[in-house]
Protein backbone atom coordinates (compact mmCIF):
# COMPACT_ATOMS: atom_id res chain seq x y z
CA UNK A 1 0.00 0.00 0.00
CA UNK A 2 1.40 3.61 -0.93
CA UNK A 3 0.03 6.59 0.45
CA UNK A 4 0.06 9.99 -1.65
CA UNK A 5 -1.23 13.19 -0.89
CA UNK A 6 -3.14 15.79 -3.03
CA UNK A 7 -2.45 19.26 -1.32
CA UNK A 8 -2.29 22.84 -3.43
CA UNK A 9 -4.06 25.88 -2.52
CA UNK A 10 -7.74 26.43 -2.81
CA UNK A 11 -9.37 25.85 -5.78
CA UNK A 12 -7.08 24.58 -7.29
CA UNK A 13 -8.64 21.00 -8.47
CA UNK A 14 -7.55 18.75 -5.57
CA UNK A 15 -11.46 17.29 -5.44
CA UNK A 16 -11.46 16.94 -9.05
CA UNK A 17 -7.87 15.05 -9.19
CA UNK A 18 -8.48 11.80 -6.44
CA UNK A 19 -12.53 11.60 -7.96
CA UNK A 20 -11.06 11.20 -11.69
CA UNK A 21 -8.62 8.30 -10.85
CA UNK A 22 -10.47 6.63 -8.01
CA UNK A 23 -11.46 3.69 -8.75
CA UNK A 24 -13.83 3.08 -5.92
CA UNK A 25 -16.83 6.07 -5.16
CA UNK A 26 -14.24 8.91 -3.49
CA UNK A 27 -14.88 9.84 0.28
CA UNK A 28 -15.62 13.95 -0.07
CA UNK A 29 -15.81 15.97 2.90
CA UNK A 30 -17.20 18.99 0.62
CA UNK A 31 -19.30 21.74 2.57
CA UNK A 32 -20.73 24.80 0.84
CA UNK A 33 -18.81 28.18 1.17
CA UNK A 34 -20.76 30.36 3.51
CA UNK A 35 -21.49 33.96 4.05
CA UNK A 36 -19.37 33.02 7.25
CA UNK A 37 -16.26 32.57 5.33
CA UNK A 38 -16.29 35.49 2.99
CA UNK A 39 -13.81 37.30 4.79
CA UNK A 40 -11.37 34.61 4.58
CA UNK A 41 -11.70 32.40 1.06
CA UNK A 42 -9.96 34.68 -1.77
CA UNK A 43 -12.36 33.55 -4.96
CA UNK A 44 -10.21 35.96 -7.34
CA UNK A 45 -9.90 33.80 -10.19
CA UNK A 46 -12.33 30.75 -9.21
CA UNK A 47 -15.45 32.95 -8.42
CA UNK A 48 -17.63 30.08 -9.20
CA UNK A 49 -17.07 27.84 -7.13
CA UNK A 50 -19.39 26.84 -4.29
CA UNK A 51 -17.88 24.46 -2.08
CA UNK A 52 -14.37 23.48 -0.03
CA UNK A 53 -13.04 20.29 1.14
CA UNK A 54 -13.45 20.92 5.01
CA UNK A 55 -11.17 17.79 6.01
CA UNK A 56 -9.95 15.41 3.33
CA UNK A 57 -10.86 13.40 0.36
CA UNK A 58 -10.13 10.22 -0.16
CA UNK A 59 -9.77 7.71 -2.96
CA UNK A 60 -8.08 4.81 -4.34
CA UNK A 61 -6.15 2.87 -7.25
CA UNK A 62 -4.89 -0.76 -7.96
CA UNK A 63 -1.48 -0.73 -9.37
CA UNK A 64 -1.83 -4.24 -10.97
CA UNK A 65 1.64 -4.34 -12.15
CA UNK A 66 2.76 -3.25 -8.88
CA UNK A 67 0.46 -5.86 -7.35
CA UNK A 68 -0.24 -2.71 -4.64
CA UNK A 69 -2.63 -0.02 -3.67
CA UNK A 70 -2.69 3.38 -3.88
CA UNK A 71 -4.28 5.37 -1.47
CA UNK A 72 -5.61 9.22 -2.26
CA UNK A 73 -5.81 12.12 0.69
CA UNK A 74 -6.85 15.68 -0.75
CA UNK A 75 -5.91 17.72 1.86
CA UNK A 76 -8.10 20.62 2.20
CA UNK A 77 -6.56 24.15 0.48
CA UNK A 78 -7.49 26.73 2.93
CA UNK A 79 -5.26 27.69 5.84
CA UNK A 80 -7.69 27.52 8.61
CA UNK A 81 -7.75 23.60 8.29
CA UNK A 82 -4.18 23.07 7.70
CA UNK A 83 -4.14 21.64 10.85
CA UNK A 84 -5.00 18.35 9.12
CA UNK A 85 -1.93 18.24 7.13
CA UNK A 86 0.13 17.15 10.17
CA UNK A 87 -2.15 13.71 10.34
CA UNK A 88 -2.61 13.56 6.72
CA UNK A 89 1.20 13.60 5.64
CA UNK A 90 1.92 11.07 8.69
CA UNK A 91 3.12 7.62 6.40
CA UNK A 92 2.89 9.19 3.05
CA UNK A 93 5.70 8.18 0.12
CA UNK A 94 5.26 11.47 -1.91
CA UNK A 95 3.21 14.29 -2.86
CA UNK A 96 1.09 16.10 -5.61
CA UNK A 97 1.09 19.99 -5.57
CA UNK A 98 -1.73 20.87 -7.77
CA UNK A 99 -0.90 24.61 -8.83
CA UNK A 100 -3.38 27.39 -10.82
CA UNK A 101 -1.29 29.56 -12.61
CA UNK A 102 -3.90 31.73 -11.84
CA UNK A 103 -2.99 31.86 -8.25
CA UNK A 104 0.78 30.28 -8.77
CA UNK A 105 1.65 31.93 -5.38
CA UNK A 106 -1.33 29.65 -3.89
CA UNK A 107 1.54 26.55 -4.62
CA UNK A 108 4.14 28.32 -2.01
CA UNK A 109 2.93 27.01 1.44
CA UNK A 110 2.24 23.48 0.34
CA UNK A 111 5.85 23.44 -1.37
CA UNK A 112 7.37 24.54 1.68
CA UNK A 113 5.43 21.90 4.11
CA UNK A 114 6.83 19.16 1.21
CA UNK A 115 10.32 20.67 1.32
CA UNK A 116 10.65 21.40 5.18
CA UNK A 117 9.79 17.28 5.72
CA UNK A 118 11.62 16.24 3.29
CA UNK A 119 8.80 14.39 1.28
CA UNK A 120 9.02 13.76 -2.23
CA UNK A 121 6.81 15.67 -4.24
CA UNK A 122 5.85 16.68 -7.96
CA UNK A 123 4.00 20.17 -9.01
CA UNK A 124 1.06 19.19 -11.37
CA UNK A 125 0.07 22.62 -13.28
CA UNK A 126 -3.57 21.85 -13.34
CA UNK A 127 -4.93 24.04 -17.41
CA UNK A 128 -8.28 25.63 -16.15
CA UNK A 129 -10.62 26.81 -18.93
CA UNK A 130 -9.41 30.51 -19.50
CA UNK A 131 -6.43 30.64 -18.08
CA UNK A 132 -2.76 31.98 -19.25
CA UNK A 133 -0.80 28.84 -20.43
CA UNK A 134 2.95 28.85 -19.32
CA UNK A 135 6.04 26.08 -19.90
CA UNK A 136 7.08 23.94 -17.30
CA UNK A 137 10.44 25.65 -17.04
CA UNK A 138 8.42 29.16 -16.50
CA UNK A 139 6.81 27.65 -13.70
CA UNK A 140 9.08 25.97 -12.13
CA UNK A 141 11.19 29.30 -12.20
CA UNK A 142 8.38 31.14 -10.54
CA UNK A 143 7.96 28.35 -7.48
CA UNK A 144 11.79 28.79 -7.42
CA UNK A 145 11.95 24.59 -7.73
CA UNK A 146 15.00 23.00 -7.71
CA UNK A 147 15.68 20.75 -10.73
CA UNK A 148 14.62 17.41 -8.82
CA UNK A 149 11.57 18.56 -8.38
CA UNK A 150 9.40 17.43 -11.99
CA UNK A 151 6.70 20.30 -12.88
CA UNK A 152 3.79 18.85 -15.34
CA UNK A 153 0.94 20.07 -17.07
CA UNK A 154 -1.98 18.42 -16.31
CA UNK A 155 -5.82 18.33 -16.35
CA UNK A 156 -7.30 16.95 -13.09
CA UNK A 157 -10.75 16.53 -15.20
CA UNK A 158 -8.72 13.92 -17.38
CA UNK A 159 -8.29 10.12 -16.17
CA UNK A 160 -4.75 9.80 -18.04
CA UNK A 161 -3.71 13.40 -17.16
CA UNK A 162 -4.34 12.44 -13.56
CA UNK A 163 -2.99 8.74 -13.52
CA UNK A 164 0.19 10.20 -15.23
CA UNK A 165 0.93 13.13 -12.58
CA UNK A 166 0.33 9.93 -10.03
CA UNK A 167 2.82 7.93 -11.99
CA UNK A 168 5.82 10.95 -11.97
CA UNK A 169 5.67 10.71 -8.52
CA UNK A 170 5.54 7.21 -7.80
CA UNK A 171 8.68 7.27 -10.25
CA UNK A 172 10.43 9.83 -8.27
CA UNK A 173 9.99 8.25 -5.07
CA UNK A 174 11.52 5.02 -6.26
CA UNK A 175 14.09 7.16 -7.94
CA UNK A 176 14.77 8.94 -4.82
CA UNK A 177 14.27 5.48 -2.33
CA UNK A 178 16.88 4.07 -4.89
CA UNK A 179 19.55 7.05 -4.45
CA UNK A 180 18.88 7.02 -0.51
CA UNK A 181 19.67 3.40 -0.64
CA UNK A 182 22.76 4.04 -2.54
CA UNK A 183 23.90 6.83 -0.57
CA UNK A 184 23.69 4.95 3.19
CA UNK A 185 25.39 1.39 1.54
CA UNK A 186 28.88 1.42 2.69
CA UNK A 187 31.22 0.45 -0.46
CA UNK A 188 33.31 -2.63 -0.13
CA UNK A 189 36.06 -0.34 -0.47
CA UNK A 190 35.29 1.33 3.10
CA UNK A 191 35.77 -1.84 4.58
CA UNK A 192 39.39 -2.93 3.41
Amino acid sequence: MLKVLVAGGFGVGKTTLVGTVSEIRPLITEESLTIAGQDTDDLTGIGAKTTTTVAMDFGKISLKGLNTEVFLFGTPGQERFWFTWDDLCHGAVGAVVLADTRRLTDSFAAIGYFEQRRTPFVVAVNEFDGALRYSTDEVSDALRLPESVPVLICDARNHASALDVLICLIELRIKTQVSRTHATTPSLGAHA
